[in-house]
């Protein structure tokens, strides 16, 4: 069922996946998505072992960010491509392991830019769900559908979940 371009998610479990990539501090005030995203474009070239084609934007956010929400505070988000190994790391980028656990996941089409996405997740969906949030990087997988910004555009956004 689609809400708002939000289906209803499902629940799964998620394997540790290797990723290279780069990160920049930022806030939702301040924030630099596009410049990380310009910065890291050009250099997907020079990954050798990539695995797969789709892209994550993933953020870690610090323990009780959202309990605490303020737009000014800061997080960091990486941009990052799955990889066999992390053996071959070209220079200036960086690795970083997305380590195994429990994931709501929501497949949404529309605008990347529209912020009612996750008002919709944090504000209706979890609190009435069987889940509570668990203090592990949130990512959107960005596959060959996505389209910034574009109405078209589909992602998977995943949100860290535990059982209540």
């Amino acid at each position: 069922m689609l809400i708002n371009g939000i289906n209803t998610p499902t629940i799964e479990h998620f394997s540790e996946l290797q990723l290279v990539g780069l990160s920049l501090e930022m806030s939702v005030t301040h924030n630099t998505t596009g410049l990380l995203w310009s910065r890291f474009g050009p250099r997907i070239k020079d990954i050798e072992n990539k695995t797969a084609n789709y892209k994550l934007s993933l953020q870690e956010y610090p323990i009780n960010y959202f309990k605490e929400f303020s737009p000014d505070k800061s997080f960091i988000k990486w941009a990052l491509v799955p990889v066999s190994d992390l053996s071959s790391i070209p220079e200036g980028l960086a690795s970083f392991t997305l380590k195994k656990g429990l994931y709501a996941v929501f497949k949404y089409k529309g605008p990347s830019n529209d912020p009612s996405i996750f008002q919709y997740i944090f504000s209706k969906w979890l609190p009435n769900s069987e889940y509570v949030l668990d203090n592990r990087p949130h990512f959107e997988l960005l596959g060959e559908q996505y389209k910034n910004n574009d109405a078209h555009s589909e992602e998977k956004i995943y949100i860290p979940v535990k059982p209540k």
